[in-house]
């Protein structure tokens, strides 16, 4: 069950598709009040619980609207008690030839951006007598990187160990902990994986057979944002099915290539 968070405020930033969106409805089913935002304006905004989430325009890459994002929750909900970086992501770059203005995006993005928003999200949360939760959304690539992913794979490391720095330091009125989410299928899959047979032969690498949705990393934010996980602080909730399953044996199966 998902916990109540009636009169809570949070902020899913990239919360208007995908992973952040459902990470945003599953929080106003919840009972919260939601912010939402992102670089461009969308005709519809993620809904639950009979109401719909605020949206704010911003490029979270940029320090002062960073932190007009947190201005904006306050101003119109009062508080901030949920941070969910969750904005972030990158196209496939071959390491060798990549661009300094790419390479600097990406890490722009997936690691500076969270910690743009955390500094002025931890001053409200330091004032509120229930202090709060920021909650990074991280990446498999983190800790096995792809090729293709050098600038991704090294931000969302630093990600990880941005979120056990934050937590010495802004607990403990303040918690900090991340969700590092593994294969995905979302809208999007088919430009990764390709068709249906291409999302059953990556599936067939995971221990539990199947990429996983966006309704399950929007449970692992709900699930470390109930008071169960009240003692939660500086840790990294993988959820990824279980990791891949070696090349070496899915090699040795009895008709597999």
């Amino acid at each position: 069950m998902d916990p109540d968070l009636t009169g809570k405020a949070v902020i899913v930033t990239g919360g208007t598709r995908g992973i952040g969106a459902e990470i945003a409805r599953r929080y106003l089913e919840a009972g919260a009040q939601v912010l939402v935002c992102g670089r461009t304006v969308v005709d519809e905004l993620p809904a639950g619980g009979g109401h719909g989430a605020e949206f704010l325009q911003a490029d979270v890459r940029q320090p002062e609207q960073a932190a007009a994002v947190i201005d904006a929750t306050v101003e119109r909900f009062g508080r901030l008690d949920i941070l969910v970086n969750n904005a972030g992501g990158s196209p496939m770059a071959d390491a060798a030839t990549v661009s300094p203005r790419f390479i600097s995006s990406i890490v722009s993005l997936n690691l500076l951006a969270p910690f743009f928003l955390a500094q002025p999200a931890n001053v409200v949360m330091q004032r509120q007598s229930e202090g709060g939760l920021i909650l990074n959304i991280g990446s498999v690539a983190g800790r096995d990187p792809a090729p293709g992913t050098a600038a991704y794979s090294a931000a969302k490391a630093g990600l990880t160990t941005l979120t056990r720095a934050l937590a010495l330091e802004f607990g403990p009125r303040v918690r900090v902990n991340q969700v590092t989410v593994g294969l995905v299928r979302t809208e999007l899959a088919h430009l990764h994986y390709g068709d249906e047979e291409g999302v059953r032969a990556v599936s067939a690498t995971i221990p539990l057979g199947r990429m996983a949705t966006p309704a399950d990393v929007a449970a692992a934010c709900l699930l470390l944002s109930s008071p169960l996980a009240g003692y939660v602080n500086g840790t990294e909730l993988l959820v990824d099915g279980g990791g891949e399953i070696p090349a070496r044996i899915l090699a040795a199966r009895p008709g597999d290539s």
